[in-house]
């Protein structure tokens, strides 16, 4: 688990260096922030609101200082201080608008793109998940969206209140004094350079930062999910150390990070403030002098705070932007992947329901696209008739399980074609085409979710009262029962607290619910002690009339129904038949029985 982690790290840099090193990724919520285009408008038009409120403050305190203090009036220090009050009301109001609206858009887009991409991946080619870790890719739904709702509801917020504050501000500079404006304006350039130069840095490691924490979850699921094994091997303390290692990395791209960032702001806050006190000793000087009023100069450095603090907080918040920017580039990487297994575009679509259930492999050739070079299955031509109990066996690597994928369209044949009642199944859709079929893997795949939850999943608008008969017929009632809240009963992550034999009687319910026209069945029982295998046996029976069903078969029990056995090996079909035919005639077959059914041959 390490290794692999470690390997992504590796490579991040330079896939961060070849992107692109500025922030138009951005641009590419926008399609995700139009829908609420009416919210955003009313939230600029507060914040329009608010910035003019606040800049009006400055007047509050020229008349404050030339009106109160330097006339020596309470009437007028009174308005001064009255009008200030004032404004300071309506910017509250308006601050607390200008908030709620962009914090609830930011709120309401992060949970559109959260579920964009968990609709775009769940939908993705099973062969993506074999080079991108579910680690990864639960890091983007998660962490990605959650920084992304930061960023859109908190920090565009402060970007734009602070832009449009700079640009008023700068504006009542001139008009109080263009001398003491150009001194200010004089370090505009200074704060440029260091947030182009350092914001790039900042991007680049954001987007490490992101892909580091990504390891850190990938890791941490692996060996908490796999906690029994772990512990078995006892290797608890090279667990620790292992995530310790990752955990450090990401620590250290972290920390590089905030020690650019802060690099950005000490440098933006320096060249400002040494501005402001240049312009203070002119302003001083000229006040001495007589040629600018006390009032004027007192609101003007209140505007040139404003500026100055708009400045530090868009060079923070440009900190902010580039890990958004970060952020958006690998959810917007993940959107742009694009399906290899689609419904196809030519229409009339072929409908899966209307057609018969018999099955042919046409001269199948398959690699996964992780082996390039090795055939999984090699020229494969195999025909089953509706009705027909087929079982395939074969030695480890035979090609057995890829017949079960391929027939699912989880992925396409390089050449050959693989027919359901005469059609491509590539003309269908896949939705459609695997709503004919019931898988029953060796290994079922249990939720977080109740036994009804679990049994119902391939048919969620089936009754309570189907999903028991279907547990009935799987012999699975009677245990479930017993379980403290029947079939309401919380079975935990992947059905942790039923028994492997329990698991595959859930499975089997599953598909008997479903009531599919092709059943797929990966040693369905092998779990399951004689008296249970027996009764689930009879189940299966009466499930598999009048439907086609394959079976992956290891054990003698489980194909001494079938009409026909497929002997396989290294991709290739080797022989068909019958048992009694194939011990006579195929070597292959003799030593399977011998090596793997003796025991159930001889009881």
């Amino acid at each position: 688990m390490a290794n692999s982690a470690s390997t992504h790290t590796a490579s991040t840099p330079s896939d961060s260096s070849s992107n692109s090193k500025n922030l138009t990724v951005l641009w590419e919520l926008i399609a995700f922030i139009r829908p609420y285009r009416w919210q955003v408008s009313a939230a600029l038009l507060a914040l329009v609101f608010t910035a003019s409120l606040t800049l009006s403050v400055g007047h509050g305190v020229r008349l404050l200082i030339d009106e109160g203090f330097a006339q020596q009036s309470l009437v007028e220090l009174g308005n001064a201080v009255q009008f200030i009050l004032l404004i300071t009301v309506l910017i509250a109001i308006g601050t607390f608008f200008r908030f709620y609206l962009v914090s609830s858009v930011g709120e309401r887009v992060s949970a559109d793109i959260r579920q964009a991409v968990f609709d775009h991946v769940i939908g993705l080619h099973p062969s993506y998940f074999e080079t991108h870790g579910s680690g990864e890719i639960m890091s983007r739904i998660t962490t990605d969206t959650s920084l992304l709702q930061n960023i859109i509801g908190s920090s565009f917020s402060m970007a734009m209140r602070s832009a449009l504050m700079c640009v008023g501000a700068i504006i009542m500079l001139f008009a109080t004094n263009i001398k003491l404006t150009l001194i200010v304006l004089a370090s505009v350039p200074f704060i440029l350079v260091p947030i182009l130069i350092y914001g790039r840095r900042v991007r680049a490691l954001s987007r490490q930062s992101q892909d580091s924490m990504a390891d850190v979850g990938s890791y941490a699921g692996e060996a908490i999910t796999n906690i029994k094994t772990v512990q078995s091997f006892a290797v608890e303390d090279h667990a620790k150390a292992a995530f310790g290692q990752e955990v450090e990395r990401a620590y250290q791209i972290g920390r590089e990070r905030v020690k650019q960032r802060a690099i950005l702001i000490s440098g933006v806050i320096v060249i400002v403030f040494s501005a402001i006190t240049g312009m203070l000793w002119v302003g001083g000087r000229d006040v001495i002098q007589g040629s600018m009023s006390a009032g004027d100069l007192g609101a003007f450095v209140f505007f040139a705070i404003m500026v100055a603090s708009s400045m530090a907080t868009l060079s923070e918040v440009m900190g902010e932007l580039q890990r958004a920017a970060g952020a958006t580039e690998r959810l917007v990487e993940l959107l742009h992947v694009q399906s290899h297994i689609r419904t196809p575009s030519t229409s009339p679509i072929a409908d899966a329901q209307s057609l018969s259930n018999d099955i042919r492999f046409d001269a199948v050739h398959f690699h996964y696209p992780t082996r390039p070079h090795q055939a999984a299955i090699d020229t494969l031509n195999l025909a089953i008739q509706p009705g027909e109990v087929v079982a395939l066996v074969g030695p480890s690597g035979a090609g057995k399980t890829t017949v079960f994928e391929l027939l699912q369209r989880f992925y396409d044949p390089q050449t050959g074609a693989i027919m359901l009642g005469g059609q491509d199944i590539r003309s269908l859709s896949p939705q459609a085409l695997r709503q004919q079929m019931a898988l029953v893997p060796q290994q079922p795949a249990l939720f977080s979710d109740d036994v009804i939850g679990n049994i119902r999943y391939g048919r969620p608008d089936a009754s309570e009262q189907a999903v028991k008969e279907a547990a009935i017929q799987a012999h699975a009632d009677a245990f479930i029962q017993q379980l403290p809240d029947g079939y309401h009963s919380f079975l935990g992550e992947r059905g942790v607290r039923l028994s492997g034999g329990q698991r595959q009687r859930i499975a089997i319910a599953r598909a008997i619910l479903k009531d599919p026209r092709i059943l797929l069945l990966d040693e369905a029982t092998s779990a399951l002690d004689s008296e249970s295998e027996h009764a689930v046996q009879q189940g299966l029976a009466a499930l598999m009339r009048d439907r086609t069903t394959l079976i992956i078969a290891h054990r003698l029990s489980t194909i001494q129904h079938a009409d026909r056995i497929v002997v396989m090996d290294q991709g290739k079909l080797i022989d068909v038949g019958s048992h009694t035919d194939l011990l006579a005639r195929c070597p292959l077959y003799q030593r399977l029985v011998k090596r793997q059914f003796s025991q159930s041959s001889h009881p």
